[in-house]
């Protein structure tokens, strides 16, 4: 062992310890959690057509549905962020776990409209959750591989979609919507069976001053990987600062530069504030040094989920108003298994979106990649503003969707990145609550619009969000790929150009 005098931190750690068996173990762990997600998610594509029908819904009544699942979730995302990051990323999903679980497997119970909405919307609060499995996830990567294997997490949402998919075109014939909820539910019970294997973030815990576990769960990483850590003492990144900073003799000297340590202890005064007042952790979101990125993160969010989610749902809704709005074509009322195979084609749309943003986000960076996604969706989707046959419906969203999945998967890695441990899930939680915003208004667009024959208008403003997310993507202070994460906000400041 070196002297006393020699530290690492939480991140060179895990580059000497590299990528290996502990880390397959969490990648398995928060994919099924993806998946989870994402099966809930696809679902409501098959619910909303089969229970209209049913229970003789309007199309307002419909798009509810769809829309409490995102009210209940731009709750929970915004919840949830901030009970992981005051109680610990463990707790904050298996609280999500217990609740997409429970609420997912009743609502396959429902006896009318009303207890399908209370459900679902419950459903949404728990799957909230996800960003929280997603930073836990990023927070054991080494960061020179961090943008690949945040990719192959992001495959588990691929397999998810093309699964309940798969799981929807077998069972909605034979055995109906209720079934089909009830075993949607079952990737979120595995969450719960699993949990007892799993370890908190480190750097959650060093951030808490809970140094000994920390070291504990990296010397467990240590031994599963067959490698070392590092010789030296595990430090934390405060004091890695106040190390360097140890001449300034005061917070309130005229030694301090104008604009940077002065900043830096006001803001540190807002994070540990914050972990006593989750009130706070807003404010440290809209810090100087954090506000900017924030503001532009929320706009992203909300175009990647409001185009994402209208992808999916004009896959099946414009075949379906092709029927009232088209009447000289043939009426396919009963037909919904041409839904199900549109549905399940367009999801292997999702894998080509996958090696795109694998083969780009490490290459060309973050910004790069998610930029020329959105400006390549908006080209896909141009034919839809004027009605086009199944076939060509079909192929264009089998684009845009290929474009707009692999700009959503860069968001998800980009965003826990620009955000400092103190405050990373309430940040990408805040920004994926906004983007449930999106949520909640695309079915208005997709099934309202384009029930009322309104398909140019509809496709419109698809085409105009996504643009404005685009640019609002070029507007990012700084790139991400390859850099160390941050665990305080004054160190998470842009850096220079020269820096990536």
């Amino acid at each position: 062992m070196a002297d006393g005098n020699t530290r690492f931190t939480v991140d060179e750690a895990l580059v000497a310890m590299g990528f290996g068996k502990f880390q397959i173990y969490v990648l398995a762990y928060a994919g099924m959690g993806w998946v989870a997600e994402a099966m809930e998610m696809m679902l409501l594509s098959f619910v909303g057509p089969a229970v209209q029908s049913l229970w003789n819904l309007s199309a307002r009544q419909e798009s509810l549905i769809t829309s409490v699942v995102f009210a209940g979730m731009l709750i929970g995302a915004y919840s949830w962020g901030i009970v992981s990051d005051k109680h610990g990323r463990r707790k904050g999903f298996i609280i999500t776990a217990v609740v997409t679980f429970v609420a997912g497997f009743l609502s396959a119970f429902s006896p009318n409209y009303m207890w399908l909405i209370i459900l679902r919307c419950l459903v949404g609060l728990g799957l909230g959750g996800g960003p929280v499995l997603a930073s836990w996830y990023l927070e054991f990567i080494p960061a020179p591989s961090r943008g690949t294997w945040m990719v192959v997490f992001s495959a588990f949402w691929t397999v998810g979609t093309i699964f309940e998919a798969s799981l929807a075109w077998l069972v909605m014939p034979r055995l109906g919507w209720r079934w089909l909820l009830a075993f949607s539910a079952v990737p979120s019970s595995l969450l719960l069976l699993f949990y007892r294997w799993t370890s908190e973030s480190p750097r959650y815990l060093i951030l808490q001053g809970r140094k000994a576990e920390a070291l504990a769960i990296l010397e467990k990483i240590a031994r599963m990987n067959k490698t070392q850590l590092p010789p030296g003492v595990l430090s934390s990144e405060l004091e890695t600062e106040l190390e360097e900073n140890k001449n300034i003799p005061t917070e309130n000297t005229h030694l301090l530069k104008a604009g940077e340590s002065g900043e830096a202890v006001a803001v540190s005064k807002i994070v540990l504030k914050a972990d006593k007042e989750p009130g706070f952790s807003l404010l440290a979101l809209l810090s100087p040094t954090l506000m900017k990125r924030t503001l532009l993160l929320w706009v992203v969010f909300f175009g990647n989920a409001f185009a994402y989610y209208g992808v999916v749902l004009l896959t099946t809704e414009l075949n379906n108003s092709h029927n009232r709005c088209y009447p000289t074509e043939k009426q396919l009322r009963n037909s919904n298994d041409v839904n199900y195979r549109d549905v399940f084609i367009a999801s292997f749309a999702e894998f080509p979106g996958l090696l795109i943003s694998a083969a780009m986000v490490d290459r060309i960076g973050r910004k790069a990649s998610m930029a020329s996604m959105l400006f390549t969706c908006c080209i896909f989707l141009l034919p839809l503003l004027s009605h086009q046959s199944p076939f060509i419906t079909t192929v264009v969203l089998f684009g845009g969707r290929i474009c707009i999945s692999a700009a959503f998967t860069v968001v998800y890695i980009y965003a826990p990145e620009i955000y400092p441990t103190a405050v990373r899930t309430t940040g990408v939680g805040v920004g994926s609550s906004v983007g449930r915003i999106g949520g909640i208004l695309c079915p208005l667009v997709a099934v309202g619009l384009v029930h009322g024959c309104h398909q140019t208008i509809a496709v419109l403003l698809f085409e105009v969000v996504i643009l404005v997310s685009g640019i609002c993507v070029c507007l990012f202070p700084f790139e991400t790929s390859g850099r160390d994460l941050t665990d305080s906000i004054s160190a998470s400041k842009e850096p220079p150009s020269a820096s990536v």
